[in-house]
């Protein structure tokens, strides 16, 4: 399984701000703590982004 840091979270999702990610991460982006060392992975930003899928208006 692949982990990301936010920053390398932000670059795969597209987003340019910490503000951004830490509005999906509030809609429920799963976030692993480990320490001081919070990571991503891969396989969660996925299947958030397919289960918050919507037709755009």
């Amino acid at each position: 399984m692949e982990y990301f840091t936010y920053k390398q979270a932000m670059q795969y999702l597209g987003i340019s701000s910490y503000k951004g990610l830490r509005s999906l991460i509030k809609e429920g982006l799963p976030v692993i703590q480990i320490n001081s060392s919070k990571r991503i992975s891969k396989h969660s930003i996925d299947k958030f982004m397919d289960e918050h899928q919507t037709v755009a208006n």
